[in-house]
């Protein structure tokens, strides 16, 4: 996270940080990027982590492959004659592709 702080306060810095606990860390700033102060880092350190934390559900929510998502829509047409109709050519395209190619 420390790499996460620097890059937030300064996308252009080019450093290496050897640690991963900001007081006991070395940090290394190459190619004349002006050092950030640990305090610096520290504070946007905060801020990082409270916005990882504000977007846990982005990473709880988790939903099938577009594949699966379109089986689902296929299994769904295929018992349901209305929806047949009013997707036709969708419905029609794929039912030629599960008629040529049937599983096994």
């Amino acid at each position: 996270m420390i790499i996460e702080a620097i890059l937030k306060i300064n996308p252009n810095a080019v450093v290496t940080v050897n640690g991963e606990d900001i007081n006991t860390c070395e940090i290394t700033w190459h190619n004349g990027t002006t050092p950030i102060s640990k305090a610096d880092i520290e504070a946007k350190m905060v801020e990082v982590q409270a916005e990882y934390d504000a977007n846990q559900y982005q990473r709880d929510r988790v939903y099938p492959s577009i594949g699966d998502q379109l089986d689902m829509l296929w299994h769904t047409m295929d018992k349901d004659m209305e929806l047949q109709h009013k997707y036709y050519d969708f419905y029609q395209t794929i039912k030629k592709v599960k008629v040529a190619h049937p599983k096994k």
